[in-house]
């Protein structure tokens, strides 16, 4: 989410002509030039929690960090060999309950009387002060002169709120109790079963990865409407051609029995019911993207097809408890095992990036993913990446500040080999050879949308929405 405000009075570099780095420019991985922004950037967190980030970042580097009265303004030591001196100082704003602004500049103090305020600093115009930073604590000798945006910072910053890891909460986690479900597209249509799939158009290029017997591994950011929306698309297309499709979801094996029942039934209030009210999956405390609203309207959009005369099916490969490498090896072989139940069909598993991964996990190098145990079973395996553009996610994640697990919606910047340029066309593309991590392939779709979970509030009957298909 981005703030559509001019920074031109904030930056101190507007204009610069020098071709060093300044510290209030950002590279623009297009152009490969560092620019100025003319966009602030919002962060799905309250503010506080921002600036304790900021304030990590800072004491990481071995800056003391001090807090103004009212908690939304902060200022560093000094920054050791600078003359004339500068510190940083932050500024906070709060935008809503999970919406904040952080602004870190870094202030240069010049001598009482004018003297030192003209050292050079790599090319970068400064601005004086405004009257808002009047209350900048001062220097013996010295008083705040000028100032410029630190983006070296605000990025360090984008990256640990936004690339932080998603968490699967898989134990600890006991179901609570619903009422009442009502899907939202519903009504007549729902109540005789006579809805028809929302296939959209097919995505560009994807047949390629289309075969009697195939297996796709396909990494999801977790809690998103528009990755749901892409499998659906693919699995529309695949059944157009006549082929059997396995689509194999992140769901406990033990809602197997509970999945069959929906597939058979017509779709309606009551057998949305007793979905949702059988499972304890969809009812965890702690909801995280597996349980999004999306992942439900993909089973119901399976279930549309099914029975439409398509020869689809549906496979829960996950696990309620297990970990680690206990629970990687449930993954894949719940997956081999719907595989070899089908032999002929095309099996797509929708699973999160790290399980999808055929390659050691560079965090965990004793972590053998689910990828790396199906690809050594079936070495034809083929795996997607997902490419995107900053946007949102509903996810756990922890929070150092809390020391509990938050699960919420969350801003999403991609890392700098997913990011999805503004000249990338929706779709995939396939890598020769493969990339980092055994990925064939890379499938761009846009600014991602959180999904949040199908069923979030105990005391409340949840909507479950539908996901158009993405554009």
């Amino acid at each position: 989410m981005r703030r559509s405000v001019l920074m031109l009075g904030l930056l101190g570099c507007v204009g610069c002509a020098s071709a060093t780095r300044g510290l209030s420019t950002r590279l623009n991985p297009e152009t490969g030039l560092y620019e100025t922004p003319t966009h602030e950037v919002i962060y799905s967190v309250p503010v506080e929690d921002a600036l304790l980030t900021v304030r990590y970042i800072l004491e990481k580097n071995h800056y003391s960090v001090m807090e103004k009265e009212g908690g939304l303004e902060m200022f560093s030591s000094f920054i050791p060999e600078v003359v004339p001196p500068e510190r940083y100082f932050i500024q906070g704003e709060r935008l809503g309950a999970r919406q904040s602004l952080v602004r870190v500049f870094r202030i240069r103090y010049t001598m009482l009387g004018g003297y030192g305020a003209q050292a050079s600093d790599s090319g970068m115009q400064q601005v004086s002060i405004p009257a808002a930073f009047s209350n900048i604590p001062g220097l013996e000798g010295y008083s705040p002169a000028h100032g410029y945006r630190d983006l070296v910072i605000e990025q360090k910053l984008l990256e640990r709120l936004e690339m932080a890891p998603s968490l699967e909460v898989v134990a600890g986690n006991p179901p609570f109790a619903v009422r009442s479900v009502m899907m939202e597209s519903g009504g007549e249509e729902q109540k005789t079963g006579a809805l028809t799939p929302e296939c959209g158009a097919p995505l560009e290029g994807a047949s390629s990865l289309f075969s009697a017997g195939g297996v796709l591994l396909m990494a999801d950011p977790l809690g998103t409407q528009e990755v749901p929306s892409a499998v659906l698309r693919m699995v529309c297309e695949a059944s157009a051609q006549n082929l059997p499709v396995t689509l194999a979801l992140s769901i406990p094996a033990s809602e197997q029995p509970i999945l069959e029942r929906y597939l058979a039934s017509n779709g309606d209030a009551a057998a949305v019911q007793e979905l949702l009210s059988w499972s304890a999956f969809w009812r965890r405390t702690y909801q995280d993207g597996r349980s999004s609203r999306a992942m439900l309207w993909l089973v119901e959009q399976a279930r549309r097809l099914r029975a439409s005369g398509k020869d689809i099916a549906l496979a829960a490969i996950d696990t309620e408890a297990a970990k680690g490498n206990a629970r990687e090896e449930l993954l894949a072989q719940h997956l081999l095992d719907a595989q070899s139940k089908r032999p002929q069909s095309w099996t797509l598993a929708l699973t999160g990036s790290v399980h999808a991964r055929t390659t050691e996990v560079n965090w965990n190098g004793d972590l053998e993913t689910m990828g790396a145990r199906v690809a050594k079973a079936l070495p034809s395996v083929r795996v997607l990446d997902v490419g995107f553009q900053r946007g949102t996610q509903f996810t756990c994640r922890y929070n150092d500040w809390t020391e509990e697990v938050e699960c919420n919606v969350f801003g999403l910047s991609p890392a700098l080999e997913s990011r999805q340029s503004s000249h990338q066309a929706f779709g995939l593309k396939l890598f020769t050879p493969k990339e980092a991590h055994g990925f064939d392939g890379r499938l761009y779709l846009g600014a991602l949308t959180a999904s949040p979970p199908a069923l979030q509030a105990p005391s409340q009957a949840s909507a479950v929405r539908p996901v158009p298909a993405a554009e």
